[in-house]
């Protein structure tokens, strides 16, 4: 049984994650965490810590974990420089799972993206467009960032392009344009697209709820809880997911 501390508890994933654990045999929450009763109160004697809250609240998680040597998979986005270099300088000690979404679909689109950019090389141009609810505040979305970043890697010299009303100018080889929409209650969705002479190829993955992103976190515990000490992400576990 993996004894789990929750922390962000009360927010809208928490509550998905606590109502998907307790339909699982294999995980028990043994401490639910939030503003009002903060990880710092929590029993030492966890197998893992799963982080859906906010970034500002890394120093206690991340403080914790490192005290007591425990497992840490952190699902809250939206980390600066600074506690990026935190976070590799805490998986040198204990193992740390981090991503840009805990969806296994959209880090398999990611997979797959970088796959079919490296087949295809420079003969097919590639955009990038998401589409998230009219509420959401970053754009883009840092799964978008985290798919080009995916196709750059195997294109070389890759330069992202945000908006192209400003320049009149064509299209050069190689950027990776990224575009965003805000719209009513999109939970989201991302399209990697690959246009060649005469034919598009498009890579598409649509979330139709927010369980996914919880099933997917309740994957990266299962996944992290035996690690030696190391940086992780969701690649890692849909390399070694059933």
């Amino acid at each position: 049984m993996i004894k789990l501390i929750l922390n962000g508890a009360n927010g809208k994933m928490g509550q998905t994650v606590a109502s998907l654990v307790a339909e699982q045999e294999n995980m028990e929450i043994i401490f639910g965490a939030d503003v009002d009763n903060p990880i710092e109160n929590a029993p030492v004697d966890a197998d893992v810590i799963l982080d859906f809250s906010i970034s500002s609240a890394l120093p206690g998680v991340l403080g914790f974990a490192l005290k007591n040597s425990i497992p840490l998979v952190l699902a809250t986005t939206g980390y600066t420089e600074k506690q990026i270099e935190q976070i590799e300088k805490a998986s040198k000690v204990i193992p740390i799972l981090r991503s840009a979404t805990m969806s296994i679909g959209a880090n398999l689109l990611m997979k797959l993206s970088a796959i079919t950019a490296e087949i295809l090389g420079d003969s097919f141009d590639v955009e990038i467009l998401e589409k998230h609810h009219n509420q959401k505040l970053d754009s883009p979305s840092g799964v978008a960032l985290a798919l080009a970043n995916s196709i750059s890697n195997v294109k070389a010299d890759s330069k992202y392009i945000f908006e192209r009303a400003s320049a009149n100018k064509k299209r050069e080889k190689n950027e990776i344009g990224i575009a965003s929409i805000r719209g009513g209650s999109i939970i989201g969705e991302h399209t990697a697209i690959f246009a060649g002479p005469n034919e598009v190829i498009e890579l598409t993955h649509k979330a139709q709820t927010r369980g996914i992103f919880a099933h997917g976190a309740l994957k990266a515990v299962e996944f992290i809880v035996d690690k030696p000490a190391g940086i992780y992400d969701m690649q890692n576990v849909i390399l070694t997911n059933k």
